[in-house]
């Protein structure tokens, strides 16, 4: 039989969090840790989409909170139906269905997130696919663990806009309230770690945890949470891909969400359908080996709802980034921001128009996504 797939999603797990936890570092002693991975879009429905089909939204027709249902699946062929078509059976669980729609999944449940145990939830959903196995198939199942968004909606977004004045004037609050939310995060991890473990799934299975995105705690006034713009809080995500027969290291090149869909197909030995268009991901199994790999540039794009009460339908903020620079091109005036993240990794000092020319170079790619 091929390896189970688990890919379990922290909603809005902010990466300097994530270093610092002590479950999270338990679970990089058995895996491939991936510090510097790269969301395609701040915010969940277009990020999971990118995740699920290896391909930026702009390619698939999901680059805007609105697009969900436009997956265009006739051309893209997603993670769920590689693996549908290899005879597995696909499950999964979110807290709305459009955060995957079109993708096929053989049983899908929609949790109530103001109510639900995820814990003991995600559970049993563990405990079904175990009595999957025992009837000789394969399974995916996608885990979303949705609390940090939930209380973060509540407590933020509905509550402040992205200007409101008591909001960033009040840092420490803004900490402490998300570090709340995210130790509920860790105890919930470090409880689907037990559950994986006690079903003896790690030896069968090759496990991916990562979260969607970051969510502001209120660096940059005019973003609350997450959504408006393609800064590393919001964009720069993390991955633990756990396999027995894979090495564990800590990864430091910038790799992005498109890239594990390929992974997971080149490591079960599931070939790429040509039939379908290609993917925008690069399988990472090469980097694991410790082969020499060139850093690809990630493109990331957004919508800034400007103050309105709803996000755009069309994304207006765009940006590339390598591990050493970032370039951000706000269509909405015409703005571009360069930034050196190697001496500014907070990006607060813009050197676009200073006459570097990497920022025509970076200005030149960003313009091949349009």
């Amino acid at each position: 039989m091929k390896k189970n797939v688990i890919i379990i999603l922290i909603d809005g797990a902010r990466l300097d969090r994530v270093e610092k936890s002590k479950i999270f570092n338990i679970l990089r002693s058995r895996s491939n840790y991936f510090k510097q991975t790269i969301t395609s879009a701040p915010y969940t429905t277009a990020a999971l989409h990118a995740l699920f089909s290896g391909c930026y939204g702009y390619r698939t027709r999901t680059n805007s909170y609105w697009h969900s249902l436009n997956f265009q699946k006739n051309r893209f062929k997603s993670l769920v139906t590689y693996l549908q078509n290899d005879g597995f059976y696909t499950c999964g669980d979110a807290h709305s269905k459009l955060v995957l729609a079109n993708h096929g999944f053989d049983e899908f449940h929609v949790h109530d997130e103001t109510n639900v145990d995820l814990v003991n939830h995600h559970s049993k959903l563990l405990e079904n696919m175990v009595i999957q196995n025992k009837e000789g198939k394969n399974f995916l199942l996608y885990l979303h663990y949705s609390a940090i968004h939930t209380g973060i909606m509540n407590s933020v977004l509905k509550v402040y806009n992205d200007y409101s004045e008591e909001y960033f004037e009040n840092r420490k609050l803004n900490e402490k309230r998300y570090d709340d939310l995210f130790r509920t995060a860790e105890e919930y991890l470090e409880e689907m770690e037990k559950k994986i473990t006690d079903f003896n799934l790690w030896k069968d299975s090759i496990v991916l945890i990562t979260s969607d995105h970051g969510i502001s705690v209120g660096e940059k006034l005019g973003e609350r949470a997450y959504g408006p713009f393609c800064y590393d809080y919001t964009v720069k995500s993390f991955a633990y891909l756990c396999a027995k027969d894979l090495p564990n290291k800590e990864i430091s090149n910038q790799v992005c969400h498109i890239d594990f869909m390929p992974t997971i197909l080149d490591y079960l030995g599931i070939k790429l359908d040509e039939s379908y268009e290609k993917l925008d991901g690069k399988s990472l199994l090469p980097m694991i080996e410790g082969k020499k790999v060139d850093e690809e540039i990630v493109y990331i794009e957004t919508g800034n709802p400007l103050g309105a009460n709803k996000p755009p339908k069309i994304p207006n903020t765009k940006a590339v980034r390598t591990s050493k620079w970032k370039l951000i091109f706000n269509e909405y005036n015409n703005t571009k921001e360069l930034y050196d993240l190697e001496n500014d990794p907070d990006e607060n000092n813009n050197l676009a128009g200073t006459g570097l020319k990497i920022e025509d170079f970076l200005f030149i790619e960003l313009k091949k996504h349009n």
